[in-house]
């Protein structure tokens, strides 16, 4: 014979939704332009009319936010930002701040 078993929670269950990271390229007197670009289109999946305003704004602005994502996809933009950069010999930097 089976038996019905109800359970009850003590205490509310609090979700905590992971923490997002934003990620900047940041300006630097070397890189060209069309480099950004192609590392905003590559890497960050822009369209080249996003890509050449993120641009603009990290050359106005010093840096532009690429996108917003789970720390792993973060720290992996940046690292891929990092090595296709110096494989092409530019020194363009990227970083993520929590949000």
């Amino acid at each position: 014979m089976a038996t019905k078993t109800n359970f009850e929670l003590s205490e509310e269950v609090m979700i905590k939704h992971p923490k997002k990271y934003k990620v900047y390229l940041l300006n630097d007197d070397y890189t060209s332009m069309d480099f950004v670009v192609d590392i905003l289109i590559s890497i960050f999946h822009k369209s080249y009319e996003e890509a050449e305003t993120i641009m603009l704004e990290i050359h106005k602005k010093d840096r532009g936010l690429c996108g917003v994502y789970s720390y792993e996809i973060a720290e992996t933009k940046v690292m891929q930002v990092t090595r296709k950069a110096k494989d092409s010999g530019f020194p363009l930097k990227a970083t993520m701040e929590e949000e």
